[in-house]
């Protein structure tokens, strides 16, 4: 354990006995650790300094809101790491994945490139009839026949959920079995 990781278990215990001070501190103290987190996972997600101090406020006042949920024998980093993780996911999903690109940027690159081979009707049934049962009515329903997601987790008595991870693991499958070719 480093010297700060004990020195904020000590605060968190102190926080938690009711010292508002050591609380102040440790919360100015976690505050650029957090905020070097949260820069870095936008920055994965290609949202590099937007809505950083967001995100770091809202691991802040989750800290505040668990605190009594962490367990002053372990760790603290875990505990905190697993907020900020989570609290980076919500904002995430909350602004979803949005992409901008200039169809100027790309224009001739889309016009160079040669279309993909058309796959034959029979060749996709037999690529389809291979997978499993459920994804094979999965994908039949929502990619071949245009059902939405709703649609085909009602005429197949699936959830919504389920019908996704069907859909994706059946299009992987497919995606694999077409690059191979296989007969």
């Amino acid at each position: 354990m480093s010297e700060r990781e004990r020195e904020w278990c000590d605060l968190m215990r102190a926080a938690n006995a009711g010292d508002a001070a050591a609380y102040r501190k440790l919360l100015r103290s976690l505050e650029p650790a957090l905020r070097s987190v949260v820069r870095r996972g936008l920055g994965r997600a290609g949202l590099a300094g937007d809505g950083i101090e967001d995100v770091v406020q809202e691991v802040l006042l989750a800290v505040h809101l668990k605190r009594d949920t962490w367990n002053a024998g372990s760790p603290i980093l875990p505990w905190i790491h697993a907020i900020a993780r989570h609290k980076l996911v919500d904002a995430l999903r909350r602004r979803g994945r949005r992409l901008h690109v200039s169809i100027d940027d790309i224009a001739e690159s889309l016009l160079a490139e040669e279309p993909a081979p058309a796959l034959a009707p029979d060749t996709l049934d037999r690529f389809v009839q291979r997978l499993p049962e459920r994804q094979r009515d999965v994908v039949r329903a929502v990619a071949i026949e245009g059902a939405s997601i709703r649609e085909a987790a009602e005429r197949l008595g699936m959830s919504e959920g389920a019908v996704r991870v069907a859909l994706h693991r059946g299009l992987v499958a497919l995606g694999a079995r077409f690059g191979r070719q296989e007969p």
